[in-house]
């Protein structure tokens, strides 16, 4: 008893809910911007949504919030689009906004015209339509608008008023303890006080070819036909009983959508059948919805307690989230003999196809499933424990020595199968109807997550890690032969290997290369490595279905090709659904067909299913949403949208916002823009939904955009065009100013510039005369410098002369000192004539008389040098005058030696003693002092 009651709580444990539902789109008050709760919601024709919030009114193109404050800084509490105005109504005020050429929402009260009938503490908590009137309704009283007469008529129901309804041709309120009134010549009819009704909080009341359908917090729907009321009953009439309706809202299928207070949203069809329950377990931001509203694309809007949610009811997307973490992250999936099962890291599950009946785990299996593979009417488990063949509910092992990662069937030989396994390849094979374990293949021990069966039987393999390899099994593929290990394509991370058309392909980041058959060598295939181009490459998974289409997976997109059926050529498919959405495990993508148009999708929380027949969207239309401009460091200043911009030349920061009204969770909207004058190509397609242009130059500019919505490029471009003017010292005005300025400056210029030439062609003729009084002078000076050098070329003369001179007397005084000597020797033998010859000589060679001579000549030669000479040196003696003139005529010492009659060391004494009586220093030569006296 024991171990039953612990294997039904193993079994409880493992039992989800399974139920797929409609994807749904979150937005949490802090992307949104305002608070927690929404009361009311409305579209207006441009597919831009409205929002009662407790902060004021928000309003959402697809791309943008935007948060408009009530006027009085209350909550406000309802809001509708009506033509071109959206309608709110907050704590004592009630009016509308309308949207400025500037793309942003002015106010204007209509209470304000009635402010003194307003109640104390009065709150307009719903607006209604009808032809020319617009209701306001409070808890008290309804208050009519004519647009027309722009009048009020007020409806003030004794008991108040619980809430107002509109169907297709009237209006209904409803007074408690009194029942449901019609409003009828702008007064309260009464049509129905069953007790349920007057006793019952009323949520909604709908048109029905019978009569009204009429919608209670806690009884469910009853159908009003005359005076007779009747229940109308619903899968959901119990959870209703139990739980709280506050919102409700009738689907354009006919269906409803409830809002609970507590438990979440209840779909129904149009005959009550459940068709979704979506709560907080199952994805819904919150369990309390406040508010529901069915837009143009039929999308379910729930105003929540705690934030705002959009629910795709009509969509080929739906999934199954698996909130507890009890499923895990899906791995492989496959419907066999009518029953879906998903293999997780947590194990394999399984429930009846097409059912809303809980997943069941599959006892034996916990643990990671990789893959799930039918043959021969047979499903096999690849399992981290080995291989399990599984029956129904149940799982059998019939291999555990290693993790099996895939399977594949031999060609030619159907009674076996090759696994794929942690440690190598190995062989499955049929015998007494029974499959069963064979052999491993000897001689090839590599890991075999990804391998292929070429036709000759060889086998490829890719490794994550060592990149590709080939070998041969033997005929009973008992041992592997013929190994090669491919040096390219190189090793790669999520590379994987697939067999398609009967051709070998292999993925990774440097693109998608298939084999040929003939070199056995891999060749880059063109069109399938265009989609990892662009940076887009997140995981070489290919995947082959059962109608022989090859799925890919980047990083914006899913891909799959299919033969055409006119050519050989693949068609290329392009579903516009980013891995970021869809919580695929990198390298672990897995796809699998379920039906013919169907695919199973496996994330890390569960999965989702995709109908790629329904990938038809409605066409939208892409538009400038908001522009601003900006000087440099300042903020930004809104401009108007619908005429040409004209902006100043500091203003040439611009940034413009566009949008495509959609709100899908799976599929988003890219854009591509060109701004003419400033670039010449369209930007690339991106999901970023505004641009900036800065230090824009003066000029004209249009600025592109379009924008492709799944994959489909919409009919309209947004244009818009504005001009950045030219800085005021570039304007026209200042131009022709500044031709001014030049003209006025060139007649001055030419004005200064005519007297300067007249000053110059004055100054001219005076340098001319001036050069020629120069010249003259010149030439008088060529003159006096020839008469010059001719006098010191006399000069020269006389001093050569004088140095002729003095060189013969000395050479006269030298043959008559040697003739005396000759004299002398002879004297003693001679007779007194010779003494008498030798007085004369001696009379002749007399130094007086030969200084007296070179004194008059020197004199006349270099005048007044002696005087020079003796006025700066007054201690000079005649003898020291006298070798100052021989050293002036540059005499050397042996010349001037016969001129005084002594010898030429005495000379050099002399010379010695006259340079102590100059003083002259060290440095000083004695000549050149001289000389330059």
């Amino acid at each position: 008893m024991k171990t039953k009651i612990t294997l039904l709580c193993f079994l409880l444990i493992f039992i989800l809910q399974a139920q797929e539902l409609p994807p749904i789109v979150k937005y949490s008050p802090a992307i949104y911007g305002a608070g927690n709760q929404t009361w009311m919601i409305s579209q207006d024709d441009q597919n831009v949504m409205y929002f009662a919030n407790n902060e004021g009114l928000l309003e959402y193109n697809g791309t943008n919030w935007e948060l408009y404050p009530t006027p009085n800084e209350t909550i406000m509490r309802s809001v509708k689009v009506i033509d071109n105005k959206i309608y709110t109504g907050c704590y004592m005020n009630f009016g509308y906004w309308v949207k400025q050429s500037n793309g942003k929402l002015k106010y204007t009260s209509l209470s304000d015209r009635i402010k003194n009938k307003i109640l104390d503490d009065e709150q307009f908590w719903n607006i209604l339509k009808y032809d020319h009137w617009i209701l306001f309704q409070s808890l008290n009283r309804i208050y009519i608008y004519d647009t027309k007469t722009k009048n009020f008529r007020i409806i003030s129901p004794k008991n108040g008023v619980v809430k107002s309804f509109s169907t297709q041709n009237s209006i209904y309120y409803q007074t408690l303890n009194e029942g449901v009134f019609e409003i009828e010549r702008g007064k309260g009819k009464l049509i129905s006080d069953n007790l349920v009704l007057k006793k019952n909080t009323i949520v909604n009341i709908f048109n029905t070819d019978e009569g009204l359908l009429i919608q209670t917090q806690l009884k469910g729907f009853y159908k009003l036909i005359g005076t007779t009321l009747t229940p109308f009953a619903t899968d959901v009439d119990s959870q209703i009983k139990s739980g709280f309706v506050y919102s409700s809202q009738r689907l354009q299928n006919g269906g409803y959508a409830l809002g609970m207070v507590s438990n979440g949203i209840f779909i129904l069809s149009d005959n009550g059948k459940l068709n979704y329950h979506i709560s907080q377990s199952k994805g819904l931001s919150n369990n309390t919805a406040l508010s529901l509203f069915e837009d143009k694309d039929q999308n379910v809007w729930a105003g929540l307690d705690n934030g705002i949610n959009c629910i795709n009811l009509q969509t080929p997307v739906h999934s199954f989230t698996d909130d507890t973490g009890a499923l895990g992250t899906v791995y492989a999936s496959i419907v066999h003999n009518g029953i879906l099962y998903v293999g997780t890291n947590q194990g394999l599950f399984c429930k009846k196809y097409q059912s809303n009946t809980d997943f069941q785990f599959i006892n034996g299996t916990k643990g990671q499933v990789w893959s799930l593979f039918e043959y021969d009417n047979t499903l096999f488990c690849g399992h981290d424990s080995g291989t399990f063949l599984i029956e129904q509910t149940s799982a059998r092992s019939i291999f555990s020595g290693s993790g099996t990662w895939k399977f594949e069937s031999v060609p030619n030989k159907k009674n076996i199968l090759l696994q794929g396994n942690y440690y190598g390849i190995s062989v499955l094979e049929k015998s007494d109807n029974q499959w069963k374990f064979r052999n491993k293949i000897e001689g090839f021990n590599y890991s075999s997550r990804y391998f292929e069966i070429a036709p000759n039987q060889e086998v490829y393999v890719s490794h994550e890690y060592k990149g590709i390899f080939r070998f041969k099994p033997d005929h009973s593929f008992l041992k592997a032969k013929e190994f090669y290990a491919y040096p390219s394509p190189q090793k790669g991370k999520n590379a994987s290997l697939t067999k398609f058309n009967n051709a070998v392909y292999y993925a990774f980041k440097g693109g998608i290369f298939k084999l040929n058959p003939v070199t056995k060598q891999f060749e880059k295939d063109k069109l399938l490595s265009s989609i990892f181009e662009k940076d887009e490459y997140t995981s070489g998974k290919l995947i082959v279905d059962q109608s022989n289409k090859i799925w890919l997976f980047s990083k914006n997109y899913i891909h799959y090709f299919s033969a055409s059926k006119l050519s050989n050529q693949l068609k290329q498919n392009v579903i516009p659904i980013p891995s970021s959405l869809t919580n695929s495990m990198l390298g672990f993508e897995n796809i699998t067909q379920i039906s013919k148009s169907t695919y199973l999708i496996g994330t890390t929380d569960g999965y989702y299913t995709l109908n790629i027949d329904d990938l038809s969207f409605k066409n939208y239309t892409v538009s400038i949403s908001e522009i601003s401009i900006n000087k440099q460091n300042q903020t930004l200043k809104n401009v108007v949208l619908g005429s040409e911009g004209r902006f100043k030349s500091n203003e040439n920061n611009i940034t413009l916002n566009y949008t495509v009204p959609e709100y899908n969770k799976y599929i988003n909207s890219e854009y591509q823009y060109l701004l003419e004058g400033f670039q010449n190509e369209w930007s690339e397609w991106s999901t970023k939904s505004s641009i900036n242009f800065k230090n824009l130059s003066s000029g004209k500019y249009t600025f592109k955009v379009r924008a492709k919505y799944a994959n489909t490029p919409l009919k309209n471009t947004a244009v818009y065009t504005f001009v950045v003017l030219k800085p005021w010292y570039l304007t026209n005005l200042a131009c022709f100013i500044y031709l001014l300025i030049l003209i006025v400056i060139g007649y001055f210029i030419n004005k200064a510039y005519r007297n300067y030439y007249r000053k110059q062609e004055q100054k001219l003729i005076e340098e001319n005369n001036l050069l020629l009084e120069i010249k003259e002078l010149e030439n008088e000076q060529q003159l006096m410098k020839l008469r010059n050098e001719q006098l010191s070329q006399d000069v020269d003369n006389k001093n050569r002369e004088l140095a002729v001179s003095t060189m013969s007397l000395n050479s006269k005084n030298e043959l008559l000192a040697f003739i005396k000597e000759d004299l002398k020797k002879t004297s003693q033998k001679d007779n007194k004539n010779i003494k008498s010859v030798i007085r004369t000589i001696n009379d002749n060679i007399t130094e007086e008389d030969s200084w007296k001579v070179f004194k008059e000549a020197f004199d006349n030669a270099d005048k007044d040098f002696l005087k020079r000479i003796k006025q700066i040196h007054p201690l000079l003696t005649p003898n020291d005058l006298r070798l100052c003139a021989y050293l002036r005529l540059n005499l050397s010492s042996k010349e001037i030696a016969p001129l005084f009659n002594i010898s030429v060391r005495s000379v050099e004494i002399k010379r010695y003693r006259l340079r102590k009586k100059m003083d002259l220093q060290h440095e000083i030569g004695l000549v050149e002092y001289i000389l330059a006296v």
